[in-house]
């Protein structure tokens, strides 16, 4: 009998389940495929938007979207159009009810479990193809999946030594190759993430204006020392670099940020004698802001073209 047997929504940068379907079954199968759920939940940042792993008598189908991805288990004669229009819907429902600010924010495993009434709802629609809704369209489901099918995720590749690292640079059907970690798109830009990387920018430039006042000083008297100029000058590449940062993806990039805010507070620190405490706050402050926005805005789990 085909039919689909559970369902989870998984956050892409960690794995972090937000919810799940209540599953009863025990069986030594459901149980194999458990384990492939975790696995693979922990590598969802490397794979593509959409994939498909076959274990035998069971498919794990998924699709990724603004860094969540949603997950679902179901035997091998279930149709694919209908697992992904399945997957597509819940996709759906998830981001209308919750905000990409809470999703990135959870700290707790299945914060979301209220989630499964709706995943247990639509289960059971599917599992009963003559209830769905007409409004349905399938064709349109078939003809994304044939121009663009799932990536077909094998268990050799599952149980590789360096588990999924070589598939993000793998050759993916429909949309050539997938761009390696460098070039992932990120998140859109949420509002406190604009404030920030303006505030980072008027930082660098209030750096970048005391740098070139204390070279005249300098000129002009001898005694100056020096350092300050270095201070302001390294203040101002931080900022910068922050900004950088934000913008774009990079390897290490959350490691990068913090190290950066770490250099901010040094030059800020050294400079204590040449501004107040308001001064001082304000910089570090603007610099934390920036370091947090940084870690909040993920890359994207979907790729550009995904209009499913």
């Amino acid at each position: 009998m085909s039919m689909i047997l559970s369902a989870s929504v998984v956050r892409v940068r960690d794995g972090l389940p937000l919810s799940a379907s209540t599953d009863y079954d025990q069986s030594t199968g459901m149980q194999e495929c458990r384990k492939y759920f975790k696995i693979l939940s922990k590598k969802l940042s490397q794979l593509p938007d959409r994939c498909t792993l076959k274990t035998g008598q069971y498919n794990i189908n998924f699709i990724s979207s603004l860094g969540v991805s949603y997950m679902m288990l179901c035997t091998e004669n279930y149709p694919s159009v209908l697992a992904f229009c399945f997957l597509d819907e819940l996709q759906k429902e998830f981001i209308t009810t919750y905000n990409m600010m809470k999703t990135n924010t959870a700290v707790r495993p299945y914060c979301f479990i209220e989630f499964d009434n709706f995943i247990q709802r639509t289960k059971q629609r599917y599992n009963n193809t003559r209830s769905l809704s007409t409004k349905m369209n399938l064709a349109d489901m078939q003809t994304e999946i044939k121009l663009r099918p799932p990536y077909q995720i094998s268990m050799s590749e599952l149980g590789s030594a360096n588990g999924f690292a070589h598939l993000s640079v793998a050759e993916y059907k429909g949309t050539g190759k997938i761009s390696a970690a460098p070039h992932q798109r990120l998140e859109p830009v949420t509002l406190p993430g604009i404030v920030s990387f303006v505030l980072s920018l008027l930082c660098g430039a209030l750096n970048l204006i005391r740098g070139f006042h204390a070279i005249e000083s300098l000129l002009q008297n001898e005694g100056e020392d020096f350092s300050y100029v270095i201070a302001f000058f390294l203040g101002t590449a931080a900022c910068l670099y922050q900004c950088y940062l934000f913008v774009y993806y990079t390897g290490w990039r959350n490691a990068k940020s913090f190290l950066t805010f770490g250099l901010i507070c040094l030059c800020n620190m050294y400079l204590y004698e040449l501004r107040n405490l308001w001064q001082l706050f304000f910089h570090v402050t603007v610099g934390a802001f920036s370091t947090l926005q940084i870690r909040l805005r993920q890359p994207q789990g979907k790729s550009p073209d995904y209009n499913v």
